[in-house]
């Protein structure tokens, strides 16, 4: 299993692309999540409009969603047949028609692939080829769902936005976490911090945290200072670039 950082920005920030990930198995390459600067990043990795075989969205706040028309638009001025699915929580289809309606009238029609739209829930598996990915709840403005993806080796969870609900197991013995931090040692409301994040992994055991969405101003000014105070002994901790790739 490999993971490309394709964005790690939080939704403002005028210098990173907004936080988005791609996961890659033997049978499966899936997108997690697909902001406003998230296509783009995509076609810098890979610019062939079939090689997706799913995109994931944890909620529907622009930064994790509106690069959905763009994208799809894309694979079809490409030429892509082969079916795509979109994986979000109940409700989410017709959400996307109003956004591609909105965006590009009457484009839809004219795809010559099918988009399937598969509902998920907390709680519940949903496997996808060669994938296993369960969804659980996080404390945000929205509703949100963490996924986590396993293909039976490897094990990724990703948060989408907000801090994780303790109490489960549904982080524990994670080969790698995505989490959103915003803030170094603030917990603002939805959004988790550097130290409650650590402190998180390290609670589940978590072999590995990648921290991301984090405050533009942050990022840029106090950052670069403080990347050595951020560490830990029991859980390996990286703070991703764009295209930043992780091996499992």
């Amino acid at each position: 299993m490999k993971v490309i950082f394709l964005g790690v920005g939080e939704a403002f920030d005028e210098n990173t692309p907004n936080n988005s990930h791609l996961v890659i198995t033997e049978k499966t390459k899936l997108l997690l999540d697909c902001g406003l600067t998230s296509a783009p990043q995509m076609w810098k990795f890979n610019s062939d409009p079939s090689f997706l075989d799913a995109i994931y969205i944890s909620h529907w706040h622009a930064d994790h969603y509106f690069g959905l028309p763009g994208a799809l638009l894309r694979m079809w001025e490409g030429g892509r047949t082969r079916p795509l699915t979109i994986i979000s929580k109940k409700g989410f289809k017709e959400q996307f028609y109003k956004l591609m309606d909105l965006a590009y009238l009457g484009f839809i029609e004219k795809f010559k692939y099918e988009i399937n739209i598969l509902d998920i829930e907390a709680d519940k598996e949903l496997k996808f080829n060669d994938l296993s990915l369960n969804f659980a709840l996080t404390v945000h403005s929205g509703e949100n769902l963490a996924v986590k993806i396993t293909d039976g080796k490897n094990t990724v969870a990703y948060s989408g936005d907000g801090s994780p609900v303790p109490g489960n197991d549904f982080y524990n013995n994670l080969d790698l976490l995505i989490l959103e931090t915003y803030l170094y040692d603030k917990e603002i409301i939805g959004h988790s911090s550097i130290v409650s994040a650590i402190s998180f992994a390290e609670n589940n055991k978590v072999k590995c945290l990648a921290s991301t969405h984090i405050n533009r101003d942050f990022r840029k000014n106090e950052l670069p200072k403080m990347r050595d105070k951020i560490k830990n002994d029991k859980v390996k901790i990286i703070i991703p670039e764009p295209m930043d790739e992780y091996n499992i």
